[in-house]
This record gives structure tokens, C-alpha cells and sequence, in this order.
């Protein structure tokens, strides 16, 4: 951890407004300010910025804190990497970090480190791919997908041996030890010891905005199983949250990007000229994705396949690209199972006109509803009918509900009234099962029940509650942590919860060193677990508090932890005896 004075003069001159509103557009409302949450997508705005506390909280998806969590969260960075992002953007003079600062719990590894091993890794999957002996079966592949040694050196792509663990043998000769070669996703492990994850396979790096190696995708030369083999998560990559040859297609989509299935649907695309084609990475798209390309353009044109796993992909991917404020189109390719044989066949210009001719999110289902059914036999067409109508009572605008009723009812030869009577039908429906969900899931939030971040919650809600106020108060003014230590007014068993436990005695080791501070959980828990803190603190601070309060708190938080472990079962007594005697 970084001295305090410095975390201290860094969140100083990163004030959180100015930060954030380069990300969201934010409107006043009163002392705060509100937006539309960039984590979550969401009509309505409920992410609010508090100037006061220098940090935020969404209401909708529960994301909160400073601004050091708010990089590590929007651009998916460790707390070593944010702070340093964010000392460039402010100035600020780094001291030298210590060499286990910085790293991620769940990995151990750096993603500065992940970031190196990926630019060396790509730099030798591609002398593999030209090595005159080693690499002839991926040229061959290239060669025989059409592709030209321009546009392989454009993508970067490369081959990974087949036998050996020659990957791993280079990455280690380069300074990185075996454990954190695996941790990166280049090496496996097994009884006989560590072992080269990408073999046999062509390579296509994948690289984010910023211009760095991030992932990697393999590709079989055969039909073994799986066909694809992908980076999974790591520091330095999350596969919900990027997508393949964006870094290029942002330059490119004044008319909107072009979203295919796989890698070389888009570099067959790019090579013909549609720089603006991306593609997920071996997954549906994300609302994360989905967010990122809004920030680049307001259109999205899908092609995927148009077997049934592909339809039902495309209507998620519309879905979500509506929710992210964009219009979602669809691409029907005659005569051909992708974009790259359909190029192969009958070239550019005659996909360009496919892509003129894309089908709008309704005439999409409208076209996929009436091919389930055979709408020459009556009942089968008041199925599709619907079915349709379920469809347009889902629609958020009045106005194109409207406008999807008369054309239903044009496209079945029925009349108008009789759609907007059964669409009115579905709405009031929806409606009802909304308010039946709401009020379960306000029965779940306030009883704890179902709560990821803080399990313990449901067992006593009325001690959760508690907790949650007390630490709240001392997260909104930090001198009542130094009361609650120096008074001995709280300990770590005073807490009910685990979390509660965790993040008292985060303060009280705070008080008893540098003082505590809210940027020092940043970098000991996960982001929602600093989330759920800010939630604490930002609830305190509408609300009168004072010393005699904070004691009055922490004094009925004691005495309801003391009745709720006098009433635990003998089998969690048990419990909790042997995990006091592992601690």
C-alpha cells in the first residue's frame, strides 16, 4: 500500500465529478449530481455522484466508491494500475511501489506482468507462424481461408507449436516463472508438471483500445474439439468486456459496426473493406460490451447464424444493445453460412447491398414468428399472432407499439382493434407479474435473502442492519473509528457478519497505524464489497449522527450480537468455536 499523504493527494485532485462526467453525463439535483449508470444499463437514472464523500453509488446495480474504484471498475484494472492511471491523469509523483503491491488476490499476478507475457507471446506465435518448418500448417490455413500476408501481419496473427511446451520454454527464458506463466493462461499443469496451453493452433491476439495485447484466441486446424481455445479471465482481460478488433473497427464506424460470431468472419470482412466489423469473444454479448461500443456509435448491424442458437442470440444481442441506447439491426445472408464464404462468393458490392437491406429488430421477429408456424391452419396463425402481440406489449414506446400493431395487423389480414385489444391484454399482464416480482424482490432485500455480497445478512437481519449503520457512520466521518478504537467501544466480535468483521477490523488496524481512511478498502476486498461499504456511508449522510449516537449504535449492535449468539443452534456453536480455534 501506497503511504497515505499520497492516496490522500491523489483522490484530492481526481475530484470525483470531473472524473466521472468524462464518462457519464451527468444533471445536478440538488448537492449531487445523477446519470444513467455506465455499469449497468438502465432508462432511469440511478447512479448518483456525492461530492461531499468524493465518491459514488449506483442505486440499480449497487456499484460504488472513490475514484480510485470507479477506473479499476470502467476500465477493468487492479488497484496498482488505477492508481497509477490515475496519478498520469492527475500528476501526481509515484514513489516506487513494493513488489507485492498491487496484485490481485484471486490471481497473484500483476496486470502489468499479464500485459508483458502477452507482448512477448505474440511477438513469438508470430516468428512461429514464419518459422520455415514449424509454422508451414498455419500459413497453409491462412492460405487457404484467403487470407493475404498483409492482412496477417495487420492482425497480428501467429501459430503455436504443436508439440513441446516451446511457449513456455520462451516466456521462462524471458525472466516469467512458471506459476504466473499459468496465471496468465499460456501454460496448464498437470501430475507431470506445467505444459503449453496453445498447441497445434493458429493464434489471433486480441487487443484492446489502448493498443495492448490482452487475450488469445486458438484455433484448431482440424475438427478436434474444442474448435476454439480462449484466454480466460485475468488481470488484464475480462472476455465480457472486450470484444475482437475493436481497436480498429472504432476508427471506422461512422455507419455503425458490423457484429459477427467469430474471428474470421471479421478479418474477412476487414480485408474486404467493412472495417467496422468486431466480434465477441467465443460468447453472447454482454451489456458491458454492449455499453463499450455506445461509446463509439449509435448503430449496431448483427449477423449470426440463422439456425435457431443463432436467433436466439441475435434477439438477446438487440436486446441489449436497445437497453445501451443503440439501434440493433439485422443481416440476412442469402446462399451462404457467413459473412466470409459470402464475400468468397459473390464479393464486396453485393455485401454491401445485404447490409443495406438489414431487417429492423421487429421485422426480424416478425419474419422468425411467422416461419414457426404454418399460418395456412387457423390455430397455428393465432399462435404466431400471439405471439406477436406478447412481443409489442414488451415494447418500452407507446409511439412504436402503434406503429408494430397496424403492421401486424397488415402482415395477418386481422384487424387493428382485435391486435391492440390482445396487446393491451399482454401489457396488463406484464404489469401484473412486474408488481408481484418488485414485491418479492423487496422482500429479499430487506430480509438479506439471496445476498451475494454479504451471505450472513439473512441470518439476523435486525444485527446486519446494525452493523451496517454503525460502520456506515464511521466510514462517513472516520474520527468515530478513532473513537470506537481508542474508547475500545467495538471489536471485530462485536460484528454479526463475516463482512462486517472483515471491515471493522480493516479500521481498526487503519486507527493503529497510518488511521483509517476509505481508499485503504479498495485495495483489500473485492469491488462489491467496497460497493456495499459506500452504500453504508452514503446512507449515513442524510441522517443525524453525533458521538452520543455512534455510542448508542454500537452499544445496541453489541447487545443484539450477544442475543443472536445466544440463540444459535448447538451445531453452529460447534461451528463457530472450530473456526475461532483455526484463527
Amino acid at each position: 500500500m501506497l503511504p497515505r499523504s499520497i492516496i490522500d493527494d491523489l483522490i484530492a485532485r481526481c475530484d470525483i465529478e470531473t472524473l466521472i462526467s468524462s464518462y457519464v453525463t451527468l444533471k445536478r439535483t440538488g448537492t449531487n449530481q445523477k446519470g444513467l449508470c455506465p455499469f449497468h444499463s438502465e432508462r432511469t437514472p440511478s447512479f448518483t455522484v456525492y461530492p461531499q464523500t468524493q465518491s459514488y453509488y449506483c442505486f440499480g446495480c449497487g456499484a460504488g466508491g472513490n475514484a480510485i474504484d470507479f477506473i479499476m471498475r470502467i476500465e477493468n484494472l487492479d488497484f496498482r494500475a488505477a492508481v497509477e492511471q490515475l496519478a498520469d491523469r492527475s500528476g501526481v509523483s509515484l514513489p516506487p511501489w513494493d513488489d507485492r503491491s498491487g496484485e490481485r488476490q484471486d490471481t497473484g499476478v500483476s496486470r502489468k506482468r499479464v500485459l508483458a507475457m502477452n507482448l512477448e507471446a505474440a511477438k513469438f506465435y508470430r516468428s512461429m507462424l514464419f518459422d520455415e518448418q514449424i509454422g508451414s500448417a498455419g500459413r497453409a490455413y491462412f492460405l487457404e481461408r484467403g487470407l493475404s500476408g498483409s492482412t496477417v501481419k495487420h492482425f497480428g496473427l501467429g501459430y503455436a507449436p504443436p508439440t513441446g511446451s516451446q511457449t513456455l520454454r520462451h516466456l521462462k527464458s524471458l525472466g516469467f516463472g512458471e506459476e504466473e506463466i499459468r496465471q496468465a493462461y499460456f501454460c496448464g499443469k498437470s501430475e507431470r508438471g506445467y505444459y503449453d496451453y496453445f498447441r497445434g493452433r493458429v493464434m489471433f491476439p486480441i487487443i484492446d483500445v489502448s493498443g495492448n495485447v490482452i487475450a488469445f484466441g486458438g484455433r484448431v486446424l482440424d475438427d478436434t474439439k474444442p474448435k476454439y481455445l480462449n484466454t480466460s479471465d485475468t488481470p488484464a482481460f475480462k472476455k465480457s468486456r472486450n470484444l475482437f478488433a475493436l481497436n480498429y473497427a472504432k476508427s471506422h464506424c461512422e455507419d455503425g459496426f458490423i457484429l459477427c460470431e467469430g474471428y474470421m468472419d471479421v478479418i474477412a470482412l476487414h480485408a474486404a473493406g467493412f472495417e467496422n466489423a468486431i466480434a465477441t469473444l467465443g460468447t453472447a454479448i454482454t451489456s458491458e460490451q454492449a455499453r463499450l461500443l455506445k461509446k463509439y456509435a449509435d448503430k449496431v448491424m448483427i449477423s449470426y447464424d440463422s439456425d435457431e442458437a443463432g436467433q436466439k442470440a441475435a434477439n438477446r444481442a438487440i436486446s441489449l444493445l436497445e437497453e445501451a441506447g443503440m439501434e440493433a439491426r439485422v443481416i440476412r445472408i442469402p446462399d451462404a453460412k457467413d459473412p466470409d464464404e459470402y464475400i468468397k462468393k459473390f464479393g464486396a458490392e453485393k455485401f454491401r447491398q445485404v447490409l443495406s437491406g438489414s431487417q429492423s429488430k421487429f421485422d426480424y421477429m416478425l419474419h422468425n414468428t411467422k416461419g414457426k408456424y404454418n399460418l395456412e391452419i387457423p390455430e397455428e396463425k393465432i399462435k404466431a399472432v400471439k405471439e406477436t402481440c406478447r412481443y409489442i406489449a414488451g415494447v418500452y414506446s407507446r409511439v412504436e407499439r402503434e406503429i408494430y400493431i397496424t403492421k401486424t395487423a397488415e402482415s395477418f389480414a386481422v384487424g387493428r382493434e382485435s391486435i391492440l385489444h390482445d396487446v393491451e391484454a399482454a401489457i396488463r399482464q406484464n404489469r401484473r407479474e412486474a408488481e408481484k416480482k418488485r414485491k418479492g424482490e423487496l422482500f429479499r432485500v430487506t430480509s438479506g435473502i439471496g445476498d451475494r455480497v454479504n451471505p450472513d445478512y439473512a441470518k439476523r437481519p435486525k444485527a446486519a442492519r446494525l452493523e451496517e449503520d454503525v460502520l456506515g457512520m464511521i466510514f462517513f466521518k472516520p474520527e468515530y473509528a478513532e473513537l470506537a478504537v481508542r474508547e475500545g467501544i467495538l471489536t471485530p466480535d462485536d460484528f454479526f457478519t463475516d463482512l462486517g468483521k472483515r471491515l471493522y477490523a480493516c479500521v481498526e488496524n487503519g486507527v493503529k497505524t497510518d488511521g483509517f481512511y476509505m481508499p485503504m478498502l479498495s485495495e483489500n476486498f473485492t469491488q462489491d464489497e467496497v460497493s456495499r461499504a459506500y452504500r453504508m456511508q452514503n446512507q449515513r449522510t442524510e441522517l443525524p449522527d453525533s458521538p452520543e449516537i455512534f455510542r448508542t449504535y454500537a452499544a445496541e449492535l453489541r447487545s443484539e450480537v450477544k442475543t443472536a449468539a445466544s440463540s444459535l443452534s448447538l451445531e453452529e456453536l460447534v461451528a463457530q468455536k472450530r473456526n475461532q480455534n483455526k484463527g
